[in-house]
Order: structure tokens, then sequence, then C-alpha cells
């Protein structure tokens, strides 16, 4: 498949990755701090953004790491290891690149698949879907409601600490992906498995928003199960989408974490 994405700066290749029904336009407020110091990639995942659906299959997550990891392959530099970084879902896939070996570091910004119980897990979907019957009942009359502080604001505090931050063009971008995008469906039964740990020396980072409402933070916990190498960061006043809620902030933990462990590719 091929995978809409814009390519930008120069430096180590960093690879960006959103979140379920966002796009590769989540990441725009950083490029300017990223790309004198990185080359940046920024992709929009299967069924999201410009990118066509996956085809129904049995393994959502399989399909979509198996397409993630030949993205990264094909735009990455011969010889490079690239760094990948993700939001929610976006986190999860990176993280499940690095636990492969795949990549020289990852940085998960509140990662999906931490859920304590497959209850934590329905919460989350729930709420998703919650959303999306909002997202609905609004229907071709959303664009304009969206445009009310009072309706804006309350719609976008699940996903961000300071909805106020959000254009109001990318909350009725982002409120039609959310009525539209099937993954929320298929969200209860995906399995978050990941890959058997091969490369425990890969740097791994994982930064958490304490204010998050739809991964909470006590799923962090759980992390170093898998990754005991891994730097768990607590972000205060920050929410689910923290690229929104700080701009700054993230972009010094991304730089960061794409500072360890850039090695040249054995092939």
């Amino acid at each position: 498949m091929d995978l809409p994405h814009d390519i930008a700066g120069s430096g180590p290749t960093l690879i960006l990755v959103h979140g379920v029904v966002h796009r590769r336009q989540a990441w725009n407020a950083l490029l300017d701090q990223l790309t004198p110091y990185r080359r940046v990639v920024t992709v929009d995942l299967p069924g999201h953004g410009e990118s066509a659906a996956l085809e129904d299959g049995p393994d959502m997550m399989d399909q979509l790491l198996e397409e993630l990891s030949g993205f990264v392959r094909s735009v990455t530099p011969p010889g490079e290891r690239p760094h990948v970084a993700g939001n929610s879902l976006g986190g999860w896939l990176s993280l499940a690149l690095a636990a492969r070996g795949e990549v020289a570091s990852a940085t998960a910004l509140s990662p999906a698949g931490f859920f304590v119980n497959h209850a934590d897990q329905a919460r989350t979907i729930y709420t998703f879907r919650v959303l999306r019957g909002i997202a609905r009942a609004l229907g071709p009359n959303a664009p304009k409601a969206l445009r009310y502080k009072a309706v804006r604001y309350p719609s976008l505090a699940a996903f961000f600490a300071r909805p106020s931050r959000v254009p109001y063009e990318d909350a009725v971008i982002d409120a039609h992906s959310l009525t539209t995008n099937a993954l929320v469906d298929k969200g209860m039964t995906a399995s978050f498995d990941l890959p058997p740990v091969v490369d425990a020396t890969v740097p791994v980072t994982v930064a958490w928003g304490r204010r998050d409402l739809i991964l909470p933070v006590y799923q962090a916990r759980r992390v170093r199960r898998f990754f005991p190498q891994a730097r768990i960061l607590v972000l205060p006043g920050i929410g689910h989408v923290p690229m929104t809620d700080d701009p700054n902030l993230i972009s010094t933990i991304l730089l960061g974490g794409s500072s360890a462990g850039s090695r040249d590719s054995p092939d």
C-alpha cells in the first residue's frame, strides 16, 4: 500500500506516526522545532487522512504493523536505521517496531495497548463510540456547531487538555474522521499484544499526559513489563494528544528520544 506522507528537514530520520482517527497533520505544530535537526517523515496510516483503508483481515493490528514496517523501510535512506515516534495507536506501532529491532529508537506518547484488563480496553473504545455518536448526531451541522467554543471545547476535552489550541478547521476534519473511521468498530477485538522483544538495547522513551482521559496515566506502570529499558515521563497538565497541548515540550522529548541509539543498519 502506498501511504501518503511528507518529508522535511535534514539529519537523522525521524518517522512520526499519528493515532486513531487522526492524520499526519497532527504533527504540524512540531515541525519548525524538529526539522532543523531531523529528517522528519509524517505519514497517514491506512484508513486515515488520505490513505486507503485496509482490506478486511483476521488481525488488524498485524496488518497495520506490516504496512508501517514496509513504509519505514521505503522512506529510510540506505544504510540508516531510523528513529520512530508515535501517539496513541502510533505509539503502540512505534514500540512494536522497537520490539522487533527495526528502529534505532522509539518514543511513544500515551501509547495504546497497555490496558490493565479487557474492561479497561472496552472503556476506551466506549469513549470513542460515545464521541462518535455525538459527532454523527451533529451531522451536516457539525461545521457550524464547532464554530462555537461552547460546543467545540467540550467536544475536544477528551483528547486535549487545552482544547483552545485546536484550530477550528482541524476540529471539523477530525470530527468527520471520527464518524467514518472503521478502527473504532474493530477496536474492541483488536489484539495489542506486542511482538517478542528481540533487542532490549533499543532506547525507548514513553511520555504520558497526566490529564489523559482516553488512555489514563495509570497504564504507564505496565510499560516496563515489556521494555525494562524504557524511560518513563509523566507530563502534568497534558492530555491524550500532547503535540497540540505543548508543542515545545513534545519537540524536546522527541529530539531527546531520537538522540540515543543512532547506528547504521546491518542490512
